[in-house]
């Protein structure tokens, strides 16, 4: 038995040191020291032996399960540092290599031109104000010389969700409210960004949603003058010293007299192509002195105070700054024309 006991110890360490990994190991730990491996039917069989055989083969037997464990757990602590190694060695990072730049987000056109409108006007003594996009009837036509049942609501095709509520078709209810909380009093000297809403056909120079900027000043002697010194130096702020303006008569429900600016086209300089349709001007807004009627309504008195108000669209303004020839891409979120307007790259 003792014999036995020694062939076992032998074959366990040979096949410890040939196991090239843990699932082989593992086997061998399973045949030889589980419980229906030889070294449990050696302990077996010790019931036959006499009384003083006994305890020299337990501690015989004892002692050669030590031994292959600890053979076992040594080769484990091996081929688990081999893993590790292997791994290690799959994985290495060649921190010689250049860093891979991160690209970071950017403003979008609109946004850039909305905050560059913003800033120029802040600067000419402007606040900025805002109000609801979801908008009264009220404020939305009536209190601009809009009555219902007025024709020139229909240049305004709307959203109504109600008779008496709707999606703001411009940013001018802004105007409206801020002159009825002023209550009569001036002065007053703001422009007001925002989303605006319109049942229209999207196209190439439509959209049913877009942005528009309104400014409004309100005080006393307050001429026609002012209004086209205004728009001279925003035109020249954001399209060149170079750039000369025209104001051309037209028509507005809440303005009287009402005009619409013209600039001189930048591509031809005024000798006409096929961006001004050979005139050699573009339409930009449109602008004019605040109709008596809507200071009236909003608790002022029309003989003591005056004031001009204008409006454009700042997709138009970016169409034309930056050449772009569809408005459908400032809304369609592709990357690839965003990435034109990157500070980045």
């Amino acid at each position: 038995m003792q014999d036995r006991l020694k062939e076992l110890q032998t074959e366990a360490i040979n096949l410890i040191d040939a196991a090239t990994d843990l699932k082989a190991l593992n086997d061998v730990r399973v045949a030889y020291l589980g419980k229906k491996g030889p070294i449990t039917e050696v302990l077996r069989g010790m019931g036959k032996l006499s009384e003083e055989e006994r305890p020299k083969m337990g501690a015989l037997v004892n002692e050669v399960r030590e031994v292959i464990a600890s053979k076992i757990a040594g080769k484990q602590n091996e081929l688990e540092a081999a893993v590790i190694n292997a791994k290690l060695a799959s994985e290495q990072i060649d921190v010689t290599l250049p860093g891979r730049p991160v690209r970071t987000g950017n403003h979008h056109p609109l946004t850039r031109i909305i905050e560059e409108i913003e800033d120029l006007f802040i600067g000419m003594g402007y606040s900025v104000a805002e109000g609801p996009e979801v908008e009264k009837d009220y404020y939305n036509f009536e209190a601009l010389n809009l009555p219902k049942g007025h024709p020139a609501r229909d240049m305004q095709d709307s959203f109504y969700i109600s008779e008496e509520i709707l999606l703001r078709t411009h940013t001018s209810p802004v105007q409206a409210r801020t002159m009825e909380n002023n209550q009569g009093k001036g002065p007053i000297k703001i422009i007001c960004p925002g989303k605006v809403y319109r049942r229209d056909n999207d196209d190439a120079t439509h959209s049913h949603q877009f942005m528009q900027i309104e400014g409004l000043v309100i005080g006393e002697n307050i001429r026609m003058s002012d209004l086209k010194g205004t728009l001279e130096v925003f035109v020249k702020k954001m399209f060149g010293e170079d750039r000369k303006i025209r104001l051309r008569p037209s028509f507005f429900p809440f303005t009287e007299p009402s005009v619409e600016l013209d600039i001189s086209c930048k591509i031809c300089g005024g000798n006409g192509c096929n961006v001004c349709k050979g005139t050699g001007w573009i339409e930009i807004l449109g602008a004019g002195m605040v109709h008596p009627n809507v200071l009236e309504m909003a608790g002022y008195d029309s003989k003591k105070y005056s004031g001009f108000a204008f409006g454009m669209g700042p997709e138009r303004i970016a169409m034309l700054k930056y050449g772009v020839d569809d408005i459908r891409h400032f809304y369609t979120n592709d990357v690839r024309f965003l990435k034109q307007f990157s500070v980045h790259e």
